[in-house]
């Protein structure tokens, strides 16, 4: 495993992160790890992870709920770097 050598530092509105935070909690993850799965995504898509424009249509491929396995794969490819 690669050591962490880097922050990332952002501020954000303290509802956002409380409201957030209780989202990533039920999801398994920390504020920390969401933001590093985040940029690993970014690294492989080679962009964001989303769509992102002024209307989006709702798919059901888009579900961000994803089954603990596939959270956990997420996670693992996260600390295989």
């Amino acid at each position: 495993m690669k050591t962490k050598d880097s922050y990332v530092r952002a501020r954000v509105d303290s509802k956002l992160k409380r409201e957030t935070e209780r989202i990533l909690d039920r999801l398994g993850l920390s504020t920390t790890e969401a933001i590093r799965l985040f940029l690993v995504q970014v690294r492989l898509q080679e962009g964001l992870p989303f769509h992102v424009g002024l209307k989006q249509v709702a798919r059901e491929s888009d579900d961000i709920l994803l089954p603990a396995r596939m959270r956990q794969a997420a996670l693992d490819s996260v600390y295989d770097d």
